[in-house]
């Protein structure tokens, strides 16, 4: 796929359900594309429609109206056993809590997606140390969760999301449990991991700093893209 190509794309896509009888719209018509190697920040009140954007994007859930597209695959159209090997294959995953493995070290739990994809052990392990070394977590390989900062289990996860080598990240408040400081730490982490993987990445993010840092700011209100920053 060429680089000028997006990578994601939501084509007037609308979402909602029915409460009580009531059509309760969440997006409304919203268009968006995600290309290799930049970042995107996704902005915007609670209850704006963040989290079911990425839902919707990480093909969790299925549009009301309009078309996804990943990785040139109309997602949209699949079956369900489809979509999840869609998304398996392109879409690496980052959360706000790490829900990383606690019985597992840091390369362990970044070996035990490549593995279940079919990777062999010691190629599984380099690219794990690999990986640590791009979040700078390289002297701390051989520690277990609980023994970790909360800033450096985030960037294990961050590793993790991407072991299996996605186009697409897609991170749900991933600093949004730590204090500043050590958000930035992890924002440059995600920020070295997406440039150096030339992986196309979605975050949601209430600090507007560290989405004032990525290459595209996006801001969601009422369900609607409202503002478009540094196209």
């Amino acid at each position: 796929m060429s680089e000028a190509n997006p990578i994601l794309k939501l084509e007037s896509v609308s979402h909602g359900y029915v409460q009580a009888g009531r059509r309760i719209d969440v997006l409304t018509d919203v268009n968006l594309e995600l290309k290799a190697g930049r970042i995107t920040a996704l902005v915007g009140p609670s209850g704006a429609g963040k989290t079911t954007l990425l839902n919707l994007a990480g093909l969790l859930e299925q549009p009301g109206s309009g078309q996804i597209w990943v990785a040139g695959t109309k997602a949209s159209s699949l079956s369900e056993r489809k979509r999840t090997q869609l998304r398996r294959r392109h879409i690496g995953m980052v959360f706000q809590f790490h829900r990383l493995f606690p019985e597992f070290n840091a390369t362990e739990n970044i070996m035990i997606p490549q593995m279940l994809n079919g990777l062999a052990k010691t190629e599984a392990e380099k690219r794990a140390q690999l990986l640590l070394g791009m979040v700078g977590l390289s002297d701390r390989a051989t520690h277990r969760p609980g023994l970790l900062s909360g800033g450096e289990q985030q960037r294990v996860a961050i590793a993790r999301a991407v072991a299996n080598a996605p186009d697409i990240l897609l991170a749900d408040e991933p600093t949004g449990n730590l204090d500043p400081e050590t958000g930035e730490v992890v924002f440059q982490a995600l920020q070295k991991i997406v440039h150096g993987t030339q992986t196309a990445a979605l975050i949601v993010t209430h600090n507007q700093k560290l989405a004032a840092m990525m290459d595209e700011v996006l801001e969601l209100e009422h369900g609607h893209i409202v503002q478009k920053v540094r196209p």
